[in-house]
Parts: C-alpha cells; structure tokens; sequence
C-alpha cells in the first residue's frame, strides 16, 4: 500500500497536519491504533471499510462514504478492504471545528458518517475525484473543498486554543497547563472550557495525548530498548504510571509492544506504521 501526503498551504496549515491517499493492498488488514494528536476525516473512494472501539458496548460501524473522528482518547481498530483507496485529512486536535458546523467537542471518542456532517462535499469530491483521478488531482479536490468549508472567521474561543495547543503540539505536552493559561491572560477552567468545546478533552489530556505520541513514535524495535529512559524522556516520571498508561493506549504491555513491532517491522517511510500496530 502506498501512502502519498502533502502539507496544505496557509490558511490550511494552521488546522491541518496533511492530507494524504492511501491506495493498493494492505500490508495488515486489521490495525490497531492508539490515541494520537488528531482528529481525522476518511473519505472512502473504493470498498467499505469497518471499525471496532476498544469500549465492548460500542458495536462495529461499517462506511461506504467515509467518516469523520474527533480526537480518540482511547484505541480503536480498523479494518481495510482487500484494495484500499483512502483519502484522509490529519487536522491537528483543533483544527476540525471550522470546518464542521458543529461543536467539535461531540465528536470526541467518536465516528460520525461524512454525509451527517458534509451534507453535499462527499457527492462533490466523488464526482471530481473518479476513478481514474491521479493521486495529486484527488489531493487537490480534497485542498479545494476544504478551503471552500473553511468558516470566514474562527469560532469563538478557537484562536486561544490553537495557540495553547500550538505550544502543546511543539513541546511534546511538556508545558504545565497552569503556564499555558498564565500565558494567554485567562483562568485554567477558561481555557478548560475552550479546548473541550473545539478539542473535546481538557488541555491536560491534550498534553498527555502528545506525550504518549511523543513515547510511541520514538520506539525503535531495531534495537535494545531502555523503557525507563524512554518514559523519562517523555516525561514519565512514575514508571507504574507509565506502565498503566501504555497498555490503556495500546492494549499492551511495553514489552508486548516490542515483540509484536520486532514481529511486523514498521516502514521507516510509511507514516500509518508510526503509531498503529498490526492486529491480524
């Protein structure tokens, strides 16, 4: 399977890590991802995908169209079709709330169907982006439509959260919440308030979110790895914390987690295999 993305052009960027296609066969049919500093937007151009929580009550969902997914504070799994070919938006965990027109905050922890929220721009993308669309033109109708979405001015609250989470985001989470807000001239339960209505979860989750990222990409199943400096350098200073939290995340434990990377490596220049584990 091939993965091609490219970073959108200002005033994309300040919302959206890239956009990408995904297309071919698989490598794992099933994937397991744990939670990771995004929000996303998957817009299916071939066979029906389908989706499990990590939550047993949550049933499967099965999409044809696609679907959009708030910041994930916890694992969830996904299974590709025989062929893949996927169109996908990274938003950065604030970035979806101007293009939405609702609280982004509700989509926390969950997946909506695109034609619940983009009533008309799945029928357009399709319609511009056939089958016989090149990768970079079907990148190009997706940059359009979405700088056709993008709301003129931000909501209310958004610009302080993008620029907290902004630091957030270059710090890995290693900002006390208490300097983010002190730095913006506002209240912690203010900023509180603002990051679960455009983010879903609270700043602090947020920071622990990017931490863990931080931690997860950085394994290199290649060689020894030394977990308690791994942890610290993350900023885990409690090991039984970071252990507990590590398999919260991925459902397993640090050293079932370098078995199975060492089992099914990771390509290097293939940016799914940064987080997501095999699950077949």
């Amino acid at each position: 399977m091939e993965y091609i993305g490219r970073v959108p052009g200002p005033p994309l960027d300040r919302f959206i890590d890239d956009i990408y296609c995904l297309t071919g066969v698989p490598r794992h049919r099933r994937v397991a991802v744990p939670p990771m500093p995004s929000a996303h937007l998957f817009l299916h151009l071939g066979d029906p995908v389908r989706l499990w929580d990590s939550d047993p009550s949550v049933p499967p969902a099965v999409f044809t169209d696609g679907w959009f997914m708030g910041v994930w504070t916890r694992r969830f799994l996904v299974e590709y079709p025989e062929r893949v070919r996927l169109v996908g938006v990274h938003f950065k965990p604030w970035g979806m709330s101007p293009f939405i027109g609702v609280p982004a905050g509700e989509l926390r922890d969950l997946w909506v169907p695109v034609d619940a929220v983009w009533r008309r721009s799945i029928g357009r993308i399709r319609d511009r982006a056939g089958a016989t669309a090149s990768v970079a033109e079907t990148l190009r109708v997706v940059e359009v439509e979405l700088r056709s979405l993008l709301a003129a001015s931000p909501p209310r609250g958004l610009d302080l959260v993008r620029h907290a989470g902004g630091r957030l985001e270059t710090s890995y989470g290693a900002i006390p919440v208490g300097a983010l807000a002190d730095d913006a001239g506002v209240s912690g339960n203010h900023l509180a308030a603002q990051f679960k209505a455009h983010v879903g979860v609270t700043p602090k989750r947020v920071a622990r979110i990017y931490r863990f990222a931080r931690l997860i990409v950085s394994v290199d199943a290649r060689l020894p790895v030394d977990w308690s400096d791994l942890a610290q350098s993350a900023g885990y200073f409690d090991r039984a914390h970071f252990t507990r939290e590590f398999k919260d995340c991925t459902g397993l434990t640090p050293t079932q987690y370098l078995d199975l990377r060492r089992r099914f490596p990771a390509r290097p220049d293939f940016p799914p295999d940064r987080g997501p584990m095999p699950a077949d």
